[in-house]
């Protein structure tokens, strides 16, 4: 099956995303915004047991879904930014908490041709392709229509000293 595929690491490059849209009801869309938030808080996000981006929000706009990821209901958020400071990582970009927003629909049912975010993208950080979850290569399902490429973070990873 084919999916729209993000190279998150590419998509960084940029200090400004240019890419557009094609989702007709949403002609101010930014980009592939609501995408990167939705990739970054599945796959990089920290997901702090304590949580401060959650906890700095005034207007409960972040949660722990039950899946222990953090998400962002957008109908909540003002776009005070708050979180994106307390965020000890740095994983929250300001970019991602606009006060408007679009949600991606992956072009689905689109007619032929090449999406405009695929054309409009100066880095190529976007394809629509055959790919399949490989997490030794850092590609990963993301839903059932996104697959990422970047480096998830999992506590497994850290290596602690081992105390002696």
């Amino acid at each position: 099956m084919k999916r729209l595929f993000v190279d998150l690491e590419v998509c960084d490059r940029c200090e400004e995303c240019r890419v557009r849209c094609d989702y007709f009801y949403h002609p101010q869309n930014n980009g592939i915004t609501s995408l990167r938030e939705y990739a970054t808080f599945a796959t990089i996000c920290r997901h702090c047991e304590e949580a401060p981006c959650v906890n700095s929000c005034y207007h409960n706009a972040l949660e722990r879904a039950t899946d222990g990821h953090i998400k962002r209901y957008k109908m909540r958020c003002t776009s005070c930014k708050s979180c994106s400071v307390a965020c000890p990582f740095g994983i929250i970009f300001q970019d991602f908490i606009p006060y408007l927003d679009s949600k991606c629909d992956y072009c689905a049912g689109a007619s032929a041709g090449i999406p405009k975010c695929i054309s409009t993208c100066p880095e190529k950080a976007i394809e629509i392709k055959e790919v399949i979850e490989e997490p030794e290569k850092n590609i990963y399902m993301v839903g059932e229509n996104l697959a990422v490429h970047g480096l998830k973070w999992s506590r497994e990873d850290i290596q602690l000293p081992k105390k002696k």
